[in-house]
């Protein structure tokens, strides 16, 4: 399901039009990344959480040549699903 059938969807089950729908879910996914960036943890009962996991620098290689090199420290967002929602 692509973006836009999501907010079609959303629309239709709502009954709300469109472009609402549209700006509401851009704020939802602004305030998620926001919370994110910040290391909270966003959590929505009866669906999921979700939350900033932390990667600390590592060492890899290179697949074509074999060479060692290093692999900065990141952060990425993660989801686990609630309870319900499994």
């Amino acid at each position: 399901m692509t973006k836009k059938e999501m907010i079609a969807a959303m629309s239709d089950d709502t009954g709300i039009t469109l472009k609402d729908t549209q700006d509401t879910f851009d704020a939802f996914i602004k305030v998620v990344t926001g919370a994110l960036i910040q290391d909270d943890k966003v959590t929505i009962p009866g669906f999921g959480t979700f939350q900033s996991k932390h990667r600390p620098q590592r060492e890899g290689r290179n697949p074509s040549t074999g060479a060692a090199l290093t692999i900065a420290e990141s952060n990425t967002p993660s989801f686990k699903a609630g309870k319900s929602f499994k």
